[in-house]
């Protein structure tokens, strides 16, 4: 069997145009027969094994459905077939990308070609019309004393129900997330379908859960909380979820009903004369009368009980561990120019939205110059050594690297023509 040095095998039916094989093409002769004209030459390799080098090779009938190709791929490497596995196509980064969920259809009609590469998945897929969504649960270490929790640490209470009722959930301890079980639920079905449905897993159960509004829904990004989903009569659908979704549940204490105009805010307000914070509290923040500075403030210091002369703010951003300061303080606008249209918050530079920490300093009791706490410095501290580690590593890397030879210059002429 022959394959070109684009790692594409090439049947021997086929001419050499068809093969696009031209003048200086290199070829490398490989073990095996090669595929026939109605074959296909694939790759697989386990979900627990990605590495490179690791993949096994199948010659298999462009007829054939993706069922019958998993089970192929099975028999190859070993596997039990009644365990449940589906395939996910690799991706550019070589990484297992998205599921292949048409099994019933022809590898011709998917258009799977020679080449491809597939990733043994563990878990059979949802019925057609179904999702199978990823459950995590949030219980943060430093519980919030809002409205909505209590103030006896519940996330003791919900963890100590997580292990003793639920041995398969696992707890993530660099985070404040464990992960549940996986669910199948209908794309028709409702959000209020959907918390109705989570409320009956063991671990929820535990809980004494006694209503979906006592429950926040949130999709997860990078194991980080992004969108806050709301309106219980929307279907799943109109979320737009798919196979790569993945939703975050977080128990209240209290009945919670958010409008589309109303944005969740965690407020923490520091400690005076001390580098640190009191527990974060949650801020529904009705935004349809705008989304400015200095309506945010307005709304926190009436909530502090303060005069808004008293307050500053913050956006706290966890990825970079800093502070923004949110300003309301506008420009002089001149009675002969138009009034500026005040800016929202949810563009540029602080990009508000559902979830965001705002920081919280009383001006008749903290003098600090900035924000940042403790926890703070320890973690920029932590993210200097990382950069400074991986600098060290790649100079290390391009020490190894032979140099090149630099080519030698040539003189380039440039003749342009005259068109008139």
């Amino acid at each position: 069997m022959m394959e070109s040095m684009s790692q594409d095998k090439i049947s021997e039916d086929v001419t050499l145009q068809e093969a696009d094989i031209k003048a200086g093409s290199i070829l490398g002769l490989c073990r095996g027969r090669a595929p026939k004209a109605s074959e296909v030459f694939l790759s697989f390799i386990l979900g627990s094994d990605l590495q490179e080098g690791q993949e096994q090779d199948i010659i298999l009938d462009e007829s054939l459905t993706v069922k019958k190709c998993l089970d192929q791929m099975l028999l190859r490497a070993g596997l039990p077939g009644d365990a449940g596995w589906h395939l996910r196509k690799m991706d550019w980064c070589y990484e297992a990308g998205d599921a292949v969920t048409e099994e019933d259809s022809s590898l011709k009609d998917l258009k799977i070609r020679s080449g491809d590469i597939f990733v043994i998945t563990e878990g059979r897929l949802p019925p057609k019309g179904f999702l199978k969504l990823p459950i995590w649960l949030y219980c943060p270490k430093t519980q919030q004393t809002s409205v909505n929790h209590n103030t006896s640490s519940p996330s003791d209470k919900i963890l100590l129900s997580v292990h003793f009722t639920d041995n398969s959930v696992h707890e993530d301890v660099e985070s404040d997330l464990c992960f549940v079980c996986h669910i199948e639920i209908s794309k028709d079905a409702s959000l209020q379908d959907l918390k109705l449905q989570i409320m009956t897993l063991t671990v929820f159960d535990a809980l004494g859960i006694p209503s979906p509004e006592f429950l926040r829904i949130w999709t997860l990004d990078n194991k980080r909380l992004g969108k806050l989903l709301r309106l219980n009569q929307l279907q799943m659908s109109d979320y737009k979820m798919g196979i790569n979704t993945t939703l975050c549940v977080e128990p209240l204490q209290q009945e919670e009903i958010l409008g589309p105009q109303d944005l969740l805010l965690r407020v923490q307000l520091s400690v005076p004369g001390e580098c640190r914070y009191f527990p974060s509290v949650d801020v529904a923040w009705n935004i349809s009368r705008g989304c400015t500075a200095s309506a945010l403030r307005q709304k926190i210091a009436n909530h502090c009980s303060l005069s808004v002369d008293n307050v500053e703010i913050a956006k706290y951003f966890p990825d970079k561990n800093e502070w923004l300061p949110i300003s309301s303080w506008t420009p002089h606008v001149s009675k002969k120019k138009k009034k500026k249209k005040a800016d929202s918050l949810q563009g540029a530079p602080y990009y508000l939205k559902d979830g965001d920490i705002i920081g919280v300093k009383n001006l008749l009791l903290d003098d600090r110059a900035d924000f940042y706490s403790e926890v703070d410095f320890i973690a920029k501290e932590k993210q200097r050594q990382n950069a400074e580690g991986k600098k060290s590593s790649q100079a290390l890397c391009n020490d190894k690297v032979r140099p090149r030879g630099r080519k030698t210059e040539t003189p380039l002429s440039i003749r342009v023509g005259v068109f008139r």
